[in-house]
């Protein structure tokens, strides 16, 4: 073995090499996150020339090729001048050398959410073309790179230029990412999340694909971006002013900015960010938080005498239906990996949490009446939970009575004991549920037919979802509790699929779902137990052979390619109005048998956590006009509506 493993077997990869070797230790991946994390880059280093006062303007452009993007911001400027060690331009070793930058002496950035040194010259390793322009020292600089490499050196391409700052402009390289259409209404969002966290800053987005230009300026801050998230969110708040803190002067040079509202959601919601950056994993800011409004509003009740005796109130209790939003600002901040999705400073805990403890408990005190609205709110979110649980505990004492009883009467179990090979379908409607159990394998397949379209558990609590009958079976079939109760030991079914019809009300029914599965059964979505199948909508004959199409966009490939092979083929086409209307035999064939089905597992990346949380709140929330700015979004991408 150590004859062929030798010296020879070391590669040692130059410059930014390691980054187009291994893009996704850098930008978390190379699907759509990892595009975008790259203007998220360049966005931020701007956005830290405005954050310590350099700059005050941002525009982006998204060109007209939906491919590349221009940042410029009107900060002092990169560098241009002769590294002393390097002995080139200050701006080319900044975008063609890893941990190279300004960000690392807090005389040049007292606060940076580009911490790290690498932003720029990642973005230059992984774009098929970048362009850098420098507007300093009254001249105009411009440099460009392919690939990570220069094409050009630095030249002087104006002597008499007004201003200053930096553009710099990017074609992601198509041989890197799955796909280089960047997403104008993903952009426009996070740019003006930016000026919601920095009451300052104007950005202007002119997005060239669709003709639309953007301004985004919120001399409010985070305050006017919680009652934004509320709005949108549909939550109605249970007392009428948020509570806001700005500390200027924390340890360690760190300052905070906080605002938090209870609402009567039921479940919280907080937005962490440092620096500007959002963290959607949170960390040891967003937990210095939490364990101030436990330690604040506990103190709060017990020194007022609120809290009802024998009534247990946990942590949870009383963080119910707050809607938050922490923005850190400190000098170095260390980050859990380079995409900067959680914090890990460990000394940030107790300074936020003495921070916030204090002023929290003394707003409570100055304005009674919301100090007894949140205490209000707490206790009865106790008592749900202490409700809900009882309910839980029932379920799961009857699903536990044995493997055959006390299960729900439509259900049609499986002869297997054993959850690894047994799979649970749920399936839309007594008709569709008729078929599934006749083209079904007995021995590993269960078949739970639900009437008609569940309850939207994103706008209920755990006690009401409890009480809805279909979710209740889903439940009960599952065995394994729900909520703080949920025990995956238990799960008898490790293949939980959701066999919907394949049009508008079968992806509307997967949607509620899934949302209730999100919010109450989550660790199956985590372990990877749930699965959607993917009944035909087509089925396709030409030539004595039987295709079958997902959807339309299927089945014109499948035609197409019938046609190639001969013109003059004589096509028959039927279209499934719904899952019932399929033979047994043919929804086993497309649907059911493992080895000639086609199921998509439900996931949530890491990268998307974040987006995938806003996206839910947002689109099954109480607030209808998300859903219909969406749908209006949409609407062009419809070409054929099933009514």
């Amino acid at each position: 073995m150590s004859e062929t493993y030798t010296g020879k077997n070391i590669q040692v990869l130059e410059g930014l090499e390691p980054v187009r070797k291994r893009p996704g230790m850098y930008i978390g991946g190379t699907g759509k996150p990892g595009l975008h994390h790259l203007l998220w880059e360049i966005v931020d280093n701007a956005v830290d020339e405005a954050t310590n006062g350099y700059a005050t303007q941002i525009d982006v452009t998204l060109h007209k090729d939906g491919r590349s993007i221009t940042v410029t911001d009107n900060g002092r400027g990169i560098p241009v001048d002769e590294h002393p060690i390097k002995k080139l331009p200050a701006i080319e070793v900044i975008l063609t050398t890893l941990h190279a930058g300004g960000k690392f002496d807090s005389s040049n950035y007292i606060t940076s959410g580009g911490l790290h040194g690498v932003g720029a010259s990642v973005v230059n390793a992984l774009s098929e073309e970048l362009v850098a322009t420098v507007k300093r020292d009254g001249a105009t600089w411009e440099q460009r790179y392919e690939r990570g490499k220069p094409v050009t050196k630095l030249k002087k391409v104006s002597a008499s230029s007004r201003g200053t700052g930096t553009s710099i402009f990017f074609r992601p390289d198509a041989d890197i990412f799955e796909t280089v259409d960047f997403d104008g209404t993903l952009i426009g969002e996070n740019l003006e999340t930016k000026t919601y966290l920095n009451g300052a800053l104007r950005i202007a987005f002119r997005n060239e694909v669709t003709g639309e230009r953007h301004e985004f300026h919120h001399e409010g801050g985070i305050e006017e971006f919680l009652s934004h998230k509320m709005k949108v969110a549909g939550a109605r708040p249970v007392h009428p002013d948020p509570f806001v803190l700005r500390q200027e002067s924390m340890q360690d040079g760190a300052r905070v900015e906080v605002s938090l509202h209870w609402t009567e959601s039921p479940r919280e919601s907080l937005f962490s960010y440092v620096n500007g950056i959002p963290t959607p994993d949170g960390g040891t800011h967003e937990q210095g938080l939490k364990d101030a409004i436990r330690s604040a509003v506990r103190s709060y009740m017990d020194t007022h005498d609120l809290l009802p005796k024998k009534l247990e109130i946990s942590a949870e209790d009383i963080r119910e239906g707050v809607m938050g939003i922490v923005n850190l600002f400190m000098v170095d901040p260390q980050f859990q990996g380079q995409t900067k999705e959680k914090l890990n400073n460990p000394e940030i805990k107790s300074i936020v949490s003495g921070s916030v403890r204090i002023e929290l408990e003394q707003f409570l005190n100055r304005h009674p009446s919301t100090g007894e609205a949140i205490a209000t709110r707490v206790i009865q979110s106790a008592k749900a939970r202490h409700a809900s649980r009882a309910a839980a505990n029932s379920v799961r004492r009857k699903s536990n009575v044995s493997h055959r009883l006390n299960l729900p009467g439509k259900l049609a179990d499986c002869s297997s004991t054993s959850p690894e090979e047994s799979e649970l379908f749920i399936v839309e409607g007594d008709s569709a549920g008729g078929s599934a159990k006749q083209g079904r394998d007995r021995t590993t397949q269960a078949i739970l037919p639900l009437r008609g379209k569940v309850l939207n558990a994103e706008q209920a609590t755990l006690k009401k979802v409890m009480e809805n009958k279909e979710l209740s079976n889903v439940v009960q079939a599952l065995g394994c509790g729900v909520g703080d109760q949920l025990d995956l030991g238990q799960l008898r079914y490790h293949k939980v699929i959701l066999l919907m019809d394949a049009d508008s009300d079968g992806h509307h029914i997967s949607t509620l779902l899934l949302t209730f599965l999100y919010r109450y059964m989550k660790p199956l979505i985590e372990e990877g137990f749930v699965f959607i199948a993917q009944p035909p909508l087509y089925r396709i004959d030409a030539a004595k052979q039987t295709y079958w199409a997902l959807d339309d966009e299927d089945r014109e490939r499948i035609t197409k390619e019938i046609q190639k092979k001969n013109r003059n083929t004589k096509i028959e086409l039927q279209r499934f109005k719904g899952l019932g209307e399929m033979m047994p035999q043919t929804l086993k064939d497309t649907t059911l048998d493992p080895a000639k089905r086609r199921l998509l597992q439900v996931s949530i990346p890491d990268a998307e956590r974040f987006v995938t949380e806003q996206t839910i709140s947002e689109l099954m929330g109480k607030d209808a006009s998300a859903r219909f700015d969406f749908i209006m979004n949409n609407v062009d991408e419809v070409q054929d509506l099933d009514v």
